[in-house]
């Protein structure tokens, strides 16, 4: 089934009107198939199915009306062909990978990625004999010098967590097309409406559907989508090794597409604001936003982007101790392990979401010990500025 209902439609209002078939009782939301299987009527039908000669659902494991509806509207929003839905975005990443790579093969790594995935690579990857080399966001001589006759991927995040570093899709494309080399792109920080990697040559794109796809902290799901031959692989990995979406949980992230646009907006808006705000504040060392005209990637956030995203970066002067004080005086921001939620949350990536880092490996890809992350919310913008600039105090 194509994964579109009218080339004529923007995407955004396609992924809105994107609804699996309606059942006899003609509801207008879609309903929730909540089975873990598929009967059939006869056993010819069954026998088709598992030869994958039909399109019938068997398994909930391997796909479901929910499941598939999600994967459907993010496709469209991505401008992918197919896609397959996990259980979270760490599950994406790993389908993504493994699925495709095997013993002798070599992975060229973006050194500024998410600290679940360093681990993934450094720890994981090399017991099947994958080898990895990590290269800095924006070193290109670094990027030539690491293809060996065995590469096969490249994977990179942009903007990057949580130092928000801005990789040139343009130039990651024409380098992964020169070289034979898949490209396989981390978009969660931005998020389909923000920039499309598809339009630079990406052939996959993962996402933590967790953050700002739900956008609410309610649920954990992940999706990996790009050309279809590759996703053929990662589904038929996928199905014998587990790692599929529930149907509630992609019944919930379909919903929260429908407000996507209208969220990213707000967060977008709040997060330029409290960007410039903090500039203002003694105590702030630095400030980084992708649409802050002193970011050092702000022309290429510029050409790729549509706008600077939901997440701020900043220093506070004094270190570790002062980065802790400033979140213990927090008074409405949440500390917590999410982002992308509607209610802003600040954390400490030095303590938290990197911690598994070498303090050497921090510091190489700038996480700092006075370094802050915020989350910016939906709530009014003078309140999440007023007690960051309290806490700041």
């Amino acid at each position: 089934m194509s994964n579109s209902i009218n080339n004529k439609l923007n995407p955004i209002t396609e992924a809105i009107r994107i609804q699996i078939p309606r059942t006899n009782e003609q509801e207008h939301s879609t309903p929730l198939y909540l089975t873990s299987s598929f009967r059939f009527d006869e056993a010819e039908t069954m026998r088709a199915a598992f030869a994958d000669e039909n399109d019938e659902n068997i398994y909930s494991r391997f796909s479901n009306p929910n499941v598939d509806e999600f994967i459907k509207k993010m496709c469209v929003l991505e401008g992918a062909e197919a896609g397959f839905a996990t259980a979270t975005g760490m599950a994406a990443v790993f389908a993504s990978m493994f699925a495709l790579l095997k013993q002798g093969d070599h992975l060229i790594c973006c050194s500024s990625v998410f600290g679940s995935t360093h681990t993934m690579v450094t720890k994981f990857l090399p017991r099947y004999g994958i080898e990895t080399t990590f290269v800095a966001a924006n070193d290109k001589d670094a990027w030539e010098k690491t293809v060996k006759t065995n590469s096969k991927m490249v994977y990179l995040e942009t903007p990057t967590n949580p130092q928000l570093e801005i990789i040139d899709l343009e130039w990651a494309g024409n380098f992964c097309k020169q070289h034979n080399l898949i490209l396989n792109v981390d978009n969660c920080f931005a998020t389909p409406l923000i920039q499309k990697p598809i339009d630079y040559g990406a052939d996959l794109i993962v996402h933590s559907a967790t953050k700002w796809i739900d956008g609410q902290g309610r649920v954990l799901g992940g999706i990996v989508v790009g050309k279809a031959d590759l996703i053929k692989e990662i589904f038929m990995f996928s199905r014998n090794t587990g790692p599929s979406l529930s149907p509630f949980n992609a019944w919930v992230l379909s919903k929260s597409l429908e407000t996507l646009d209208v969220r990213l907006q707000r967060h977008c808006e709040n997060a330029m604001k409290v960007a410039l705000a903090l500039k203002q504040h003694k105590n702030v060392s630095r400030v980084k936003y992708p649409f802050l005209e002193d970011h050092p990637q702000y022309a290429i956030a510029k050409k790729q982007m549509k706008a600077g995203g939901g997440i701020v970066c900043f220093e506070v002067n004094g270190g570790i101790e002062k980065g802790r004080r400033f979140l213990n005086n927090l008074k409405m921001l949440s500390m917590t392990a999410n982002l992308g939620d509607t209610r802003s949350i600040a954390s400490h990536p030095a303590s938290t979401t990197h911690s598994k880092l070498s303090e050497e490996e921090r510091l190489s890809v700038g996480i700092t010990p006075g370094l802050i992350r915020i989350s910016v919310g939906l709530e009014y913008a003078d309140d999440i500025i007023n007690d960051v600039m309290q806490a700041l105090d």
